[in-house]
């Protein structure tokens, strides 16, 4: 499926549909180039979830937790990660347990693209504003915003 945004605002409810459907477990694996509004995306979504405040892009910090959120979030941006080994170091699996999770550059952390409950979405510019392609798994199903 092919989502067209053309400006922020419909990112901005892009985010707001996804976060309507979100359930603990769940993936949402956020794909494309620099400047593509991966982090955007990711803010929306933690936004519409209810987070109040700033929203750091984790760059640096490799994971941010939103533990108050319903469902819990982490955000993870694994564009730093060299080998999708370091994963397991960072602790992954204990962050996700009852939790969502937002990934930027998910193939630098292995993908997680054959796990039924993600959400895959490409983001791509187009004009001044982006178009997102859109797959989620088995469990997405009859939730795909």
């Amino acid at each position: 499926m092919t989502v067209n945004l053309p400006n922020l605002a419909a990112m901005e409810a892009f985010g707001d549909r996804i976060a309507s459907r979100l359930l603990p477990g769940d993936v949402v694996a956020l794909t494309g180039g620099l400047g593509t509004g991966k982090t955007t995306l990711s803010r929306a979504i933690l936004l519409a979830l209810g987070h109040e405040g700033e929203v750091p892009s984790p760059t640096f910090t490799i994971l941010e937790a939103y533990d108050h959120l319903n469902p819990p979030v982490v955000h993870a941006d694994f564009y730093r990660l060299e080998d999708p080994s370091e994963v397991e170091q960072l602790g992954l699996d204990h962050y996700r347990e009852g939790a969502a999770l937002l990934a930027e550059w998910p193939d630098h952390a292995g993908g997680f693209d054959t796990e039924p409950a993600c959400l895959q979405i490409t983001l791509e510019i187009a004009g001044e504003g982006r178009v997102a392609t859109v797959t989620g798994g088995e469990d997405w199903l009859g939730r795909i915003p």
